[in-house]
This record gives structure tokens, C-alpha cells and sequence, in this order.
């Protein structure tokens, strides 16, 4: 039996809801590693001396990543039993919740080492949200897409993220343009306050989406699994240790991100803290055209070339683009900040939610997606601090930073040649081995 047709026109409202809700979502998550490298280490730690308060606000960044396997379990085990709506909605108000709690939250001189433990719980609770909303978005997405164009769709999901991050970015100019005692005393506040918009958006975005066809027929025919993540690994742990190996490939996204706007800004380079946002915000930018275009190329040529140019691309682009900020040339770091982020990196970002979607058959795909991303997106989370201490005790060896960056980018490469090519299988068969019956193989061959 094949999978249903969506509703007219539920394709694209899916893939609106992703894109919004993604954008909202990570926001609130982006907004945070802009405060970790420029306010935080002040606010939360400033007992301590300056490269020590940087690197201890860093790691409170990776801590959401931490979280991000333990939420996947949750949030999997429920996505597949309940459904991909239910999580979508659920991310969100505990995103929103969560990073407005973080605008409210006492200073250290304020209530002393109490701060950075609350800062602690409240960023474990933004890692399990973001655990569950890229995979309950992406499984939607794909769900809800034409066979022919699952690659496009799902693209959506990563575009909001980039959408997200924009929004955080250009956000923050002008509150980090603040004199230095508004910023520290309530302006870094201002951003945090504003995601309670989330916890409305939400609802409101998500309450008329359909289910998938794939799960509704699924839950109709054979029933969802009692035990998503045993289904998993019995049937499916090679992929996900390629969706896991795949997922470091994130790292270029905290290290671009987070430490390098801390390096930029750096005594020993000297850039301001506006252009260094200026030249995330213009990267963010060009990333939400390339996106969709690099998953286009994906839906004719195939997940694994477009993964793999993203990936090796990376690779090399890291060491270029840290180079410029080491000369504290800005048009130079403006410009290859942008072709790295913007362009190749988004090669990897854009097709990765079809990519490891596709390994997984409808039982376990949010799962498997879940699990698989969140432990890769937990290494990447803590590679912002790693750089930091392989930096050195002046934080400026950019070259070590480079290579560190480009060996996380090797595992994205391997997994990516060792995977199946799925893009012309039919998204009922998608997970299988092999076609079940002669029609099927038919299809497959089309």
C-alpha cells in the first residue's frame, strides 16, 4: 500500500510551520551564544580573570548540547508514538519559556555562584527543546513533501534555524552598541525578554497543522512502536552512527559562530563587536538562498555529492577564514566570512534534513533523527570550548583552532560515502533495504 497524497497544499503549509517555527525556536538558541561570548563572561563570571570568565561562559553554551541526547530520547520515543505535531508544539513553548527565564535571571554580584547555576538549568532546558524541534520538523517536512522534491522541502526546517540565528545576530548590534553599563545592567536583557513571544507563536503557528500521511498510515496498518529507540537499533544503528558521524559536521557552525566572534573581538585582533555580528548577519543572509538551493541540487543529483562539498568545503574554508580574522583585515574576513558560512557550509546545512531523514523508515525516523543528531550536535556544541583551550592561554592560535575544525569535518566525510543514495526512492520505502515487492523495485528504478 502506498502512502497517501497529502492535502493540497499541506506540503507547503508544513514546510512554513518548520521554517517559522525553526526561526523562533533558534532565536532563542542563537541568541545565547552571542551573549557567551560578549556579555556573559561578565555578568555570570566576572570574578574571574577575563580568559577564564570567556572560557566558563563558552561551556555553559555547550551545555545545552549536552542536554541535546537526553532530550532526543524523550522527545523521539514521543514523536514516534505520538505523532510529529505534538513535539513540533511542545518545543517551542519550552524554548520560549526557557530563554525568557534567562533575561530574568540575578547577576553574580547579585546572588554570587547562584547565577551561573541557574543560567546552567535554564540552557539545559533550551538543549532538550532543540533536541526535539529539528527532528519533529524535519520528519513533518519530509512526510508531508512529494517524493521528487523531499530534499526542498525539508530544507525549510534549516533555513528558519538560519533565519533564526539572522535574527539573533542583528538583534544584538544594536543592543551590544550600548554603553558599557547599560549593556551589562539590562540591555543584554532586552533580546532574552523578547522569546516569551515564542511560547504565543507556538500555538498559534502549529495548532491547524495536519499529521503526516506516512505516520497516519503507518498508525492505521501496523501500529507504532511501544519501544521506538529498541525498533532503532536493532534495525537502523549503522545509521545512526552515520547521522551521528554526519552531525559533527556542525562544528564549523558553533566555531564560526561563537568563537570566532570572541576571537574577532579579542584584544589581538582588535575587530569591533558590531562588525564581527555584521559579517554573522550578512553570512546568515546568503545561507537563506543558498539552503534551498543547494537541497534543489540535491533532489536532481542526489544527498551524497551536495553533503560531501559542504563538508570537505568546510574543511578547508575554516582555515581561510579564521586566517583573514588573524590579519584584522574586515573587508577580507567580511568577504570569506560569507563564502564560508553562506555558501559552502550551507551545502552540508541544507541537505542534511533529507539526508539523514531518508535512512529511517517511518516507525523510528523522528527518533533516529533525534538520537543521531543530538550526540553529533553534542560534540559540536563543546568543540566552542575545546577551541577555546587550544587557543592557548592568549586565545589567538587561530592555526590550531583551523585543523581541530577541519579534523570534525572528516567524520561528516566518511559517513557520507559509506551511505545509501535515497533521493529517488519512494518515501514509503524509504528505511528498507531492499524493495518489497516488483512494483516497488520498479519505482525505485524510475
Amino acid at each position: 500500500m502506498s502512502v497517501p497524497a497529502a492535502p493540497p497544499g499541506q506540503p507547503k503549509k508544513a514546510a512554513t510551520a518548520a521554517w517559522i517555527g525553526s526561526a523562533l525556536e533558534y532565536y532563542d538558541f542563537f541568541i545565547y551564544g552571542s551573549a557567551a561570548a560578549l556579555i556573559f563572561p561578565t555578568v555570570f563570571f566576572d570574578e574571574s580573570d577575563p580568559a577564564t570568565a570567556t572560557l566558563l561562559s563558552l561551556a555553559t553554551f555547550g551545555v545545552a548540547y549536552a542536554a541535546r541526547p537526553i532530550g532526543a530520547l524523550f522527545l523521539g520515543h514521543y514523536g514516534d508514538r505520538l505523532g510529529r505535531k505534538k513535539i513540533m508544539v511542545f518545543t517551542l513553548i519550552l524554548m520560549g519559556l526557557s530563554t525568557f527565564l534567562i533575561g530574568c535571571l540575578p547577576t553574580r554580584d547579585q546572588v554570587g555562584t547562584l547565577a551561573p547555576v541557574l543560567l546552567v538549568i535554564c540552557r539545559v532546558l533550551q538543549g532538550i527543546s532543540a533536541a526535539g524541534e529539528q527532528a519533529s520538523a524535519n520528519s513533518m517536512t519530509l512526510e508531508h513533501a512529494p517524493s521528487d522534491r523531499r530534499g526542498f522541502f525539508t530544507s525549510f526546517t534549516l533555513s528558519g534555524t538560519q533565519g533564526g540565528q539572522l535574527l539573533a545576530t542583528l538583534v544584538f548590534i544594536p543592543i551590544a552598541a550600548l554603553p558599557e553599563d547599560q549593556l551589562l545592567s539590562w540591555g543584554w536583557r532586552v533580546p532574552f525578554w523578547m522569546s516569551i513571544a515564542v511560547a504565543v507563536a507556538g500555538y498559534v503557528i502549529r495548532r491547524t497543522l495536519d499529521e503526516t500521511p506516512a505516520f497516519t498510515r503507518q498508525t492505521e496498518s501496523e501500529g507504532v512502536a511501544k519501544l521506538p529507540l529498541a525498533v532503532l537499533l536493532r534495525e537502523h544503528w549503522a545509521d545512526v552512527l552515520r547521522v551521528i558521524a554526519g552531525a559533527l559536521v556542525a562544528s564549523v557552525s558553533t566555531i564560526f559562530t561563537v568563537w570566532a566572534l570572541a576571537y574577532g573581538t579579542s584584544e589581538s585582533v582588535g575587530l569591533s563587536r558590531s562588525s564581527m555580528l555584521w559579517v554573522g548577519a550578512l553570512a546568515n543572509l546568503v545561507a537563506l538562498a543558498a539552503i534551498p538551493l543547494w537541497a534543489t541540487l540535491s533532489d536532481r543529483i542526489g544527498r551524497r555529492p551536495v553533503f560531501l562539498i559542504g563538508a570537505a568545503g568546510s574543511a578547508v574554508m575554516m582555515f581561510v577564514y579564521l586566517w583573514a580574522i588573524s590579519t584584522g583585515a574586515y573587508p577580507l574576513v567580511l568577504v570569506l566570512g560569507i563564502v564560508t558560512f553562506g555558501v559552502v557550509y550551507s551545502a552540508a546545512n541544507g541537505v542534511w534534513p533529507s539526508f539523514y531523514g531518508e535512512m529511517f523508515s517511518t516507525r523510528v525516523r523522528l527518533s533516529g533523527m533525534a538520537v543521531g543528531t543530538q550526540i553529533g550536535f553534542a560534540v559540536a556544541g563543546f568543540a566552542v570550548t575545546f577551541a577555546a583551550q587550544i587557543a592557548g592561554p592568549d586565545g589567538d592560535d587561530w592555526f590550531a583552532v583551523a585543523l581541530f575544525a577541519s579534523a570534525l569535518c572528516v567524520p561528516p566525510v566518511l559517513a557520507a560515502l559509506t551511505a545509501r543514495e535515497t533521493h529517488r526512492i519512494p518515501t514509503e520505502l524509504l528505511g528498507t533495504r531492499t524493495p518489497r515487492t516488483e512494483s516497488d523495485r520498479e519505482r525505485v528504478a524510475a
